[in-house]
């Protein structure tokens, strides 16, 4: 929004301060005592009898306009309790609402909408508040309005949604909240193109394809998000969408400076220069595409020769640091996994120690059972033998005597 972030009350409304104490500064209209929220000299203004939907000179803006660009929340209040026109537009047709969107006021939005503003609205391109929010990124505010209940999939005079607005200008927070908010992570514009590809927003882009949108989407025109990459030259995202696999020189191409097929059949792959832009044949683009290898070879080793220069100078290179601190990696990762194997060790010989016990434990009480059950087979077969004895002569004492029968 052009002249609008610096500006501020005019310097012939206010009064020349001492070096040694600032005095209260008076403004002369209602718009610059808004734009520095002071509420009371704001009311002193209206009850003078301006008009409280009064229109800046410069930009055609209100005092409603105003408190929404500046966030003079207390003000903006004022001005919706005093009948001020909620729905007024500027000459590009922006409401409060819009200018509360494009200036990321939270607490101004909330109190706009609160107070009735029609979120619906589109200035002179069709944009709404909602797609002024995703242009500039204002997370925060997108979100109070989605919750509001506003449309997210709302276009503008080009059937621009708000998601394309976010894409295209590479908003990543508000293109994840608008997708959560239900819009398609695959929707197009008029022309069928997936934004994020055209201005190769590398974040965006890589989100996207994360969530699943197809790559291989083509437009009205047949061309692939990678083919309108091409076209506005964002390489990186040519290579995010077609693969960074194409971009690789095989094994078997290696290059040699002195072979002109190579620099023959490696040319500028997604070149957007028309035909008719260049007159070189292809031998010129060929010997140029040579001399800038050659180049490119030389530099290569005046840059060794430099960084020997510097290491021969005490100096330590990226390399060096990095050489250095892997070494000192490796070297704490050996220390510990050697602590690690000195602990295990001690606790082996500790359980060895402690089976060992055990085991001489073990023998000691087979042998003590083996002396208490002998004594006791003994005693059993003393015992049975007496008893085998006894049985013997009792039998005898029997068999010798006779039996008396009396019989009658």
């Amino acid at each position: 929004m052009p002249g609008l972030s610096d500006s501020g009350p005019s310097t012939s409304s206010r009064e020349t301060a001492t070096p040694c104490a600032r005095k209260k500064v008076h403004f002369g209209n209602i718009h610059d005592a808004v734009r520095a929220g002071d509420v009371k000299q704001l009311s002193d203004i209206i009850e003078r009898g301006v008009c409280i939907n009064e229109v800046d000179i410069l930009h055609k803006f209100t005092p409603l306009h105003w408190a929404a660009h500046s966030g003079s929340l207390e003000c903006l209040h004022w001005l919706l309790w005093h009948g001020a026109d909620i729905a007024q537009v500027t000459l590009r047709g922006w409401t409060a609402a819009h200018i509360a969107a494009i200036r990321g006021q939270d607490a101004c939005m909330q109190a706009l909408i609160i107070n009735g503003a029609n979120l619906a609205a589109q200035d002179d391109r069709g944009c709404t508040p909602l797609h002024l929010a995703a242009t500039h990124g204002h997370s925060f505010t997108l979100q109070i309005m989605l919750r509001s209940g506003v449309d997210p999939g709302v276009t503008d005079k080009r059937e621009w949604k708000p998601v394309h607005y976010a894409a295209f200008h590479g908003r990543l927070g508000c293109l994840q909240l608008l997708v959560k908010w239900g819009c398609g992570i695959e929707d197009v514009d008029y022309n069928g193109n997936l934004p994020a590809a055209g201005q190769g927003h590398i974040e965006c882009l890589q989100w996207i394809i994360k969530m699943g949108a197809d790559s291989n989407i083509t437009n009205k025109a047949g061309e692939k998000p990678s083919d309108v990459a091409k076209r506005f030259a964002h390489l990186a995202a040519v290579k995010l969408l077609e693969g960074l696999q194409k971009y690789d020189i095989d094994d078997e191409n290696e290059i040699d400076e002195n072979d002109i097929k190579f620099f023959l059949r490696h040319g500028v792959e997604g070149s957007t220069d028309a035909k008719d832009d260049l007159c070189l044949s292809e031998s010129d683009k060929t010997d140029a595409r040579m001399r800038a290898y050659k180049k490119i070879v030389e530099l290569r080793h005046m840059l060794e020769i430099a960084e020997s220069n510097y290491k021969h100078l005490g100096g330590i290179t990226e390399e060096d640091l990095k050489q250095k601190k892997e070494q000192l990696e490796s070297e704490k990762t050996i220390k510990e996994l050697q602590g690690q194997l000195e602990y295990e060790r001690l606790r082996r010989e500790k359980l060895e120690g402690q089976l060992d016990e055990y085991r001489a434990e073990v023998d000691q009480l087979r042998e003590t059972l083996e002396r208490i059950q002998v004594p006791n087979f003994a005693v059993e077969d003393d015992s049975s033998c007496e008893l085998s004895k006894e049985k013997r002569r009792i039998k005898k004492k029997v068999s010798s005597g006779g039996v008396f029968v009396r019989r009658y």
